[in-house]
């Protein structure tokens, strides 16, 4: 997707490519009709938030080489669906954010404050 804006209103940056990440594995967390979990939030996974994610259902720590997902370690960086970083916010385990390379679509879901409560770059 070209042109598209961060929550800051900036153009939005590459989240991370090592590991390869978002909904298109372009990099970005882009998002389009086809992206159901709206991947648009950028965020550095901790341990706490991988334990959590994969207590509800979403192991993003495992290797699966058949999707060619190398799984994640904390301080990776990954597009997360913006309900589930919502319900990591709630139970007080949400990872921080990279604000310049969070979709702008994540404001449909998220606040700004919340998410600048949770910034890497405090």
């Amino acid at each position: 997707m070209t042109n598209a804006q961060n929550v800051l209103g900036g153009e939005l940056e590459t989240c991370c490519t090592s590991p390869m990440t978002g909904f298109y594995r372009d990099g970005i967390c882009s998002t389009g009709a086809g992206d159901f979990g709206v991947h648009v939030v950028c965020a550095e996974v901790t341990q706490e938030f991988l334990e959590f994610t994969k207590s509800v259902g979403n192991d993003l720590s495992t290797p699966n080489p058949m999707s060619n997902f190398p799984g994640l370690k904390p301080g990776d960086r990954w597009c997360l669906c913006a309900a589930r970083w919502q319900e990591a916010l709630d139970a007080g385990v949400a990872p921080p954010v990279i604000l310049s390379s969070t979709h702008a679509a994540a404001l449909e879901h998220l606040s700004l404050d919340e998410l600048k409560q949770h910034t890497v770059n405090k």
